[in-house]
This record gives structure tokens, sequence and C-alpha cells, in this order.
């Protein structure tokens, strides 16, 4: 399990679960995001690119404001693009920055619910690319499997889940009592645990991604991880990443963490304190994640 409250912070996609957040009016948010990470999903899709020999429909299954699906028509300039999503707004993002780009004659969305939405693909696809969008659907063996059918014989299906959690501070920061990431993982996987188990159609899953992509009945499983390293000092885009992250997680916190960690947080949190991730010197982004890969069968 890792890092999930932020999911959404990083253009990785909107799932309409059972939360109420307004996807199209985080989308500032989300491109800034996922542009921090643009380096970790360079070397994945480079990985993938090892994997994917000229692929002609690429599909972003969850694909937010489309920073990974335009970087998928760079990595791959024969490729079609789909972009699919369930928020209208977040697609209007993705068309802007490949028209910006130069790759609008070649990218194309679609808006929908993960995984029915797939049935709306013209073509198969070489690659279907679903970036912490299956961790949302409440049967996620069901949802592979239909990912799986939409793929073209020889396809290619990758899977962005898990990792490790995000790192921003020293274990010993100064204030409050040493290790409270620790504590804040601790309370964000029971909260992950909530979120799944409230999903509509809910079936509880052992997480190995492998062994559930060759139940689809997918061949050759790999894996790999990527590493972000952004060291202290912070760019102003970093901390920004590293402010909305824990901003979001206030909340599901206070359920969680005792009286010293949340007040330790709130002073994180606040621009007026010295002490606070709005000034202080040694934030950091630390934070890893990992891709799984299987090929339907000829």
């Amino acid at each position: 399990m890792a890092h999930h409250h932020h999911d959404h912070e990083r253009g990785h996609g909107s799932h309409h679960d059972h939360t109420d957040i307004d996807w199209a009016e985080m989308g500032p948010t989300l491109e800034a995001s996922a542009e921090l990470f643009a380096s970790l999903y360079e070397r994945a899709l480079g990985w993938l690119a090892q994997e994917v020999t000229e692929p002609g429909l690429i599909v972003d299954a969850g694909s937010g404001p489309g920073v990974v699906s335009c970087l998928f028509a760079e990595t791959f300039p024969g490729a079609r693009i789909v972009a699919v999503d369930g928020s209208d707004g977040l697609l209007e993002r993705a068309r802007a920055r490949a028209e910006r780009q130069g790759v609008a004659d070649r990218f194309a969305t679609i808006t929908g619910e993960l995984p029915d939405v797939l049935g709306e693909l013209d073509y198969p696809a070489d690659l279907l690319w679903a970036s912490r969008s299956l961790h949302h659907l409440g049967d996620q063996r069901a949802a592979l499997a239909a990912f799986a059918q939409r793929l073209a014989p020889g396809g290619t299906l990758a899977l962005m889940e898990g990792g490790l959690p995000l790192r921003f501070l020293p274990r010993d920061f100064g204030i409050g009592r040493p290790g409270l990431q620790a504590r804040i993982d601790a309370v964000e996987a029971e909260w992950f645990t909530r979120m799944r188990t409230e999903l509509p159609g809910h079936v509880s899953e052992t997480e190995n991604w492998p062994a559930l992509l060759a139940a689809a009945g997918l061949k050759h499983t790999r894996t790999h991880s990527f590493l972000l390293d952004l060291p202290a000092p912070a760019s102003d885009r970093a901390r920004a990443y590293v402010v909305a992250s824990l901003s979001h997680m206030r909340d599901k916190l206070a359920e969680g963490l005792d009286a010293e960690d949340l007040a330790t947080v709130d002073r994180l949190l606040d621009p007026d304190d010295e002490a606070s991730l709005h000034r202080r010197p040694d934030v950091f982004v630390l934070e890893a994640h990992t891709v799984h890969t299987a090929v339907r069968p000829a």
C-alpha cells in the first residue's frame, strides 16, 4: 500500500467513486503535480518503449488532465493516443495540452466510467496504461479482465499500482515527536482499506498484481519501480506538492493521530509558522511508483 491519499493530486485520473471531489476545479493542481513527476513518468515510459514496439493505439485509462497522455504521444511519435476519464473538465484540459504540444491530430478523448467506457474504443489497444485508476474500482479482478479484453493480440497492459509512500522531511525535524510520517502512513492505510470496502461492488483481493494479470489471461509479467528523488532545498513546485499532499490528508488524519501529532501537522501547514513546510529549508520529495506489465497472447 502506498501514498493513495494524493492519487488525484498528480494527474493520474479522476474516478468519481464515492467521494465528492470537483475534479475539473482541481485541474491546475493536478497538472502541476503531474508535471513535477514528469521525470519519473519519462523513465517509466522509456522502460515501456523497450517492451512495446511501435504501438498503433495507446489508451490512458484514468488520464486526468492528460500530462502522461501527452508524454506517451512524445515517446511514441507514431501512435494514436486516447485519453479516457470520468471528468469532461479534465479531458478538456487534456485536449488543450495536446493542442499546445502539437499532437492534437493523433489525440482523442472518451468520457465515461471505467471499465465499461472502454467498450467505446473503435479498435483494440496495443498499449493500455492504467495509473492508479484500478484501485478505485470495486472488483479489481473483473476490471483487469475487462482491460485485458480491450487489448490487441500481443498488446501490453501496464498498471501503475503500489510503490513507496512520500517522504518529505527527516525522521526528526525538530517539532513534535519523531516518526510522524510513519504514523501518517498507518492512518492512511486504514483510510485506504475503508475507501476500498465502501466502493460499489467491492471484492476483497490480494494485491498480487502479477498474479492478477496472469489470472486475466495475460503473459510475460514484469515489474519495475521508479524513484522520484528531489533533494532539499525543495523547489517551489515540489514544496507546493508536499503542502497539497499533507493538506489533503488533514481531515483523514484527525481520526487516527493523537493531539500532539495533529498539532504538529497544523504547524507544518501554517504559512505563518517558521517551522512550516512553506518556509523550512529541509523539505524534499522522495517517492517510488511501481509499474506492472503483461501481454495478451498473440
